[in-house]
């Protein structure tokens, strides 16, 4: 039976996307998991591995196409079956959420049983538009029309129902969560006029630097932000890297991020607070610890995503980021690279940077900033010496947790940095 390859939802608000080329042709058979499509999100260029099977009979979108979530871009079946009822099947219905959130964007997971998605008889989403989830935007009727009444974008809503959908009391406690006026309403913001001459240089804003924009200021102006910072000695962390990585080869060595990200995987087991989400009237702890790891790339930063950090061994770690790392900036990010961050560390120590704060990259409820490891004057023992310290800052989502639970997490990161034997086992 023919079954549609249609746009996947590749980060949290993520509306549509470009169809940069189709990598296999018509009459080309197509496995399950096989790139079929290369597709450009407001992130990165991504392949598009197919969720069907059997041989590609029409593509119903065209290289250069932009295209909504949703929207149906091939028909995959049985080599000459009749498909001229599914032809004019460009409607957009759910799409798969292939990235929770892209860039470090997880959805929000609650111990509730997931509702599963409506399909078409053969495992596939169904194509029927739905109202409750137009614009892939899932939300209840109720919620729907009270965001509509109050001017609300849903999209910079945090939904607490199944499966991250909204519902009447989340956008209620988004009503009554502080932010500037300008962001409560549907009001496009300011924009400056800047005259062009030879003294000027007017360059266009990249889909991923509007993302990065959009999101950031909506961080910015809807979470009270709070911030810890504490220093670290970091003697025998570099020590104990040094000493891994003379037995282990260049594609599997460990960085002083890998030894980071994973303390703060473990530090985050007793603070599960910190590994949540805020949902309106309910909190949302993440049952699985996946730590998302800022990278710097072409025109701004995306989030990849280490899996399960906190089971994970250093090497598995370090091998993990370094393939995601690699294909980041290479433009070539898998889905499964960006999705499902719950928590994110920024390292910016590789740019000789002593202190910073970072805004939280939401639904996630903290983010840990990192400057350089480096030589200074230390008083041990009583006497003056060299050491190497690390000053380390977390950015906190103060309705989730507050400064003594934010305090003791970083306590529980040094103290795990500080005996590093301690990541190993």
């Amino acid at each position: 039976m023919a079954e549609y390859v249609v746009m996947p939802k590749l980060g949290f608000d993520m509306r549509e996307g470009v169809l940069n080329q189709w990598v296999k042709s018509i009459g080309e058979p197509v496995t399950r998991g096989e790139v079929i499509a290369e597709i450009e999100s407001d992130k990165a260029t991504l392949e598009l591995e197919s969720q069907v099977e059997g041989t590609l009979l029409h593509v119903l979108q065209e290289p250069g196409a932009i295209v909504p979530v949703g929207a149906n871009l091939a028909i995959v079946g049985e080599e000459g079956e009749d498909i001229s009822d599914m032809l004019s099947g460009g409607t957009v219905g759910e799409a798969p959420e292939t990235v929770a959130e892209a860039g470090s964007e997880p959805a929000v997971e609650s111990s509730q049983a997931k509702t599963a998605p409506p399909t078409n008889g053969a495992g596939q989403p169904a194509t029927a538009v739905s109202a409750e989830f137009p614009d892939g935007v899932k939300a209840t009727p109720v919620a729907r029309r009270i965001a509509k009444e109050k001017g609300i974008d849903l999209t910079l809503v945090a939904g607490g129902g199944p499966d991250g959908r909204i519902r009447k009391a989340d956008v209620e406690a988004y009503l009554a969560s502080p932010r500037p006026a300008a962001v409560q309403t549907t009001t496009a913001p300011r924009e400056y006029t800047v005259s062009e001459g030879e003294d000027v240089e007017v360059i266009e804003t990249s889909k991923l630097r509007q993302a990065i924009g959009r999101r950031m200021t909506e961080s910015k102006t809807t979470v009270p932000h709070f911030y810890v910072t504490s220093e670290v000695d970091m003697d025998k962390a570099m020590a104990l890297r040094k000493e891994i990585n003379e037995a282990l080869p260049d594609e599997s060595k460990v960085t002083v991020n890998d030894l980071i990200v994973k303390a703060a995987a473990l530090a985050l087991k007793d603070y599960p607070n910190l590994n949540a989400s805020f949902a309106g009237d309910k909190l949302v702890r993440h049952k699985s610890i996946n730590i998302g790891t800022a990278v710097a790339v072409e025109g701004g930063l995306l989030t990849i995503v280490q899996k399960n950090t906190d089971s994970s061994s250093l090497a598995t770690i370090a091998v993990d980021n370094k393939s995601m790392i690699s294909r980041a900036r290479e433009g070539k990010v898998k889905p499964d690279d960006v999705e499902g961050s719950t928590f994110t560390v920024s390292n910016l120590g590789a740019f000789d940077v002593d202190h910073f704060i970072a805004i939280i990259n939401p639904p996630d409820a903290a983010i840990l900033a990192v400057g350089s490891a480096k030589k200074v004057p230390v008083v041990k023992d009583g006497e003056l010496a060299v050491g190497i310290r690390m000053k380390m800052t977390i950015s906190a989502d103060h309705r989730v947790t507050d400064g003594v639970e934010a305090a003791k997490f970083l306590q529980a990161v040094k103290a795990l940095l500080e005996k590093p034997v301690l990541l190993l086992l």
